[in-house]
């Protein structure tokens, strides 16, 4: 396949050191299913950005987040990272679509993301904001939490506009949540000690909270390795990071994932019957915004057939009335002779 450039007529933004804007031009008149971001450095790994087409299978527009030219990685290479994707309308920043997740990057699972990101009629829509001039705008946010093998890559090598490759998205299955977590780990940034686990400093606020409302919750925790332990609660913190989305924002996937986790991390002896509860809660809120909709649809369409057959019943009786009005007139004398 050849180069970025080859494929698409795009514009890529300078931005903060975690960040990569990229704006696809003539994106309506694009011949390919799959298109490519040029590649980009943050965190010290090389990433591009794929499917920003979209998906036809559910009509919708899908991104993903993959690392670049992998064939290049160690043995043993990893990064655990937070990122984020948003479709920025153009028009009203708040009516931006975002999806954000937590997801161990390695060689055997090299790409993460949404399938299901924006309706494709809502991205082609006039006046949505999204598709504007024929270009549309797409961020990336990354921070790298934690890192296994060194391999990092200067800014500079992101001028390097090698060609992409295809490279299949392993989906987010169980054995890989599992094997992925269960690695050691080493922090990227500086530490902070709470309670006997190293957290990063933007993680202690939440940290000591759950130690404060759940004081017993680590007492059986086993492990001793502190990079371990470092692992095992930014597992945690992901999870009550993902029940805090609003439950239509969750897939099924997501769920299946939570549940994963809040087993392997009481493997490691967490007592999390309050996280399990909020789970089962989470699910059940789901749930019902799932049915709701569908009844709120069925509702919506009983409600526009009994408008419409009010219109229809207010032009019958219309036309009724003017025949009865015809009709109910008096024969003059001439008439009648």
């Amino acid at each position: 396949m050849g180069s970025t450039e080859e494929l698409v007529d795009y514009k890529k933004e300078a931005d903060d050191d975690n960040k990569f804007t990229w704006v696809i031009k003539n994106f309506s008149s694009l011949p390919y299913d799959k298109v490519y971001s040029s590649p980009f450095v943050i965190g010290g790994c090389k990433w591009y950005i794929t499917y920003p087409k979209g998906n036809k299978f559910n009509n919708s527009l899908s991104l993903y987040l993959v690392v670049d030219d992998s064939r290049s990685l160690p043995c043993g290479w990893k990064r655990f990272a937070q990122f984020s994707l948003t479709i920025v309308n153009q028009h009203t920043e708040n009516l931006s679509q975002r999806g954000e997740k937590q997801h161990w990057f390695n060689q055997r699972n090299l790409g993460s993301g949404f399938t299901s990101m924006l309706p494709l009629p809502n991205l082609h829509a006039k006046h949505g904001g999204f598709l504007v001039n024929g270009e549309v705008k797409i961020v990336v946010e990354i921070d790298v939490l934690e890192v296994i093998g060194n391999f990092d890559v200067s800014e500079e090598s992101e001028e390097e506009n090698q060609p992409l490759k295809k490279i299949k998205l392993d989906n987010d299955d169980n054995d890989a949540v599992s094997i992925d977590f269960l690695n050691v780990a080493s922090p990227v940034m500086e530490s902070i000690d709470v309670n006997g686990f190293q957290v990063l400093p933007s993680q202690v606020e939440s940290v000591k909270c759950i130690f404060e409302r759940h004081p017993d919750f680590a007492s059986r925790f086993r492990p001793k390795n502190r990079h371990l332990k470092s692992s095992y609660m930014n597992v945690l913190l992901g999870l009550i990071k993902t029940l805090c989305q609003l439950p239509e924002e969750l897939s099924d996937d997501d769920l299946e994932e939570a549940s994963v986790a809040v087993s392997y991390v009481e493997k490691g002896g967490f007592k999390l019957d309050w996280l399990e509860k909020k789970l089962a809660e989470v699910k059940a809120k789901k749930k019902k915004v799932e049915i709701g909709k569908a009844r709120l649809q069925q509702t919506e369409e009983e409600l526009h057939r009994l408008n419409q057959r009010c219109l229809d019943l207010k032009a019958l009786l219309e036309k009724e009335t003017a025949d009865v009005s015809e009709a109910n007139v008096p024969l003059s004398f001439d008439d009648v002779v």
